[in-house]
């Protein structure tokens, strides 16, 4: 089947369509045709080496598509369902058919396109766990810092909905879209501490970070409990500074709950970028270069083709 990934570790110049084999799913696996896949910033760093994958190899994390085939003793999915989830091993899913984990999938509502339910085992399952982890309560304040990404569009909605304050820290490009999705935005830094002060006179209650290094430094020290504090960024120093470590629930219970969101309208998992298949390259790119807007998906083989 045709397939893309990467021959050696490095640069994007090593990327390429491949032909693959078709593998049978294993035990908690999915054979699932692809109509759609979403793009990560994980992507390019899996073609990096950061994960240590051996190439070749095929890239992509999270599909949607119809299952064609299920593995042994898995239940609760058959041939024909329409699904979406993650893949194992981080790879994989930038395919004509792809394995995907049974238990990190779920099924996707009529009501919501495969191009929206692809993307929401990595940015919105992470947002879902970061909420989740840090019990935030309504009437309590959120900051996340570094809210223009995927994961913190996500999480500013999620939180939203629950009666929790968000302040969000972003280049102002991105004010007007928080802003619209129930966030009070401030500017990125000198003054950021001040700022974020004056959005939120009563304190922060927690704060979840996507940016590390110094900006996660700066703005650590305004939540009252350290233990309050997610970096996804940079788990050294948020551990330096007393937060935790996000703790992922990669269930089908939890993408279950999302695709509900998403097909009531509570959630918006903001995509604004379909390629198809053939411009794989030029959407990796995309994401790797800080050049794309909202979430970007890869159209295999978009539904009806």
């Amino acid at each position: 089947m045709r397939a893309y990934g990467f021959t050696t570790v490095g640069g994007p110049e090593h990327e390429a369509f491949l032909d693959v084999d078709v593998r049978q799913p294993g035990a908690d696996e999915l054979l699932v045709a692809v109509h759609a896949a979403g793009v990560n910033p994980g992507d390019w760093k899996v073609r990096e080496g950061s994960y240590g994958t051996t190439p070749p190899a095929v890239l992509g994390r999270e599909v949607a598509g119809r299952v064609v085939a299920t593995g042994p003793d898995v239940e609760g999915f058959a041939v024909g369902d329409e699904v979406f989830g993650g893949c194992p091993g981080m790879v994989g899913g930038w395919a004509e058919q792809a394995i995907v984990t049974a238990s990190f999938a779920a099924h996707r509502p009529a009501s919501v396109s495969p191009e929206k339910a692809c993307v929401l085992p990595v940015a919105a399952g992470t947002a879902h766990d970061a909420l989740r982890q840090l019990g935030l309560r309504s009437g309590e304040t959120l900051l996340v810092n570094g809210a223009g990404g995927g994961v913190g569009v996500v999480l500013v909605q999620l939180a939203a909905a629950r009666g929790v304050r968000v302040v969000a820290t972003a280049s102002p490009g991105k004010h007007e879209l928080l802003s619209r999705f129930g966030a009070t935005p401030v500017a990125y830094g000198d003054g950021v501490v001040d700022r974020v002060r004056a959005a939120a006179p009563d304190g922060v209650d927690a704060v979840f970070d996507l940016v590390g290094g110094d900006p996660l430094r700066t703005v650590a020290g305004l939540v009252t409990d350290p233990h309050r504090l997610i970096s996804v960024a940079d788990y050294g120093l948020s551990t330096e500074l007393g937060g935790q470590q996000l703790e992922r629930d990669r269930s089908t219970a939890v993408l279950t709950e999302l695709v509900g969101q998403v097909a009531d309208g509570v959630l918006d998992p903001h995509v604004t970028d379909v390629r198809p298949f053939d411009d794989v390259a030029a959407a990796l790119a995309l994401v790797e270069h800080g050049h794309a807007t909202g979430k970007v998906v890869v159209d295999v083989a978009p539904v009806g083709a």
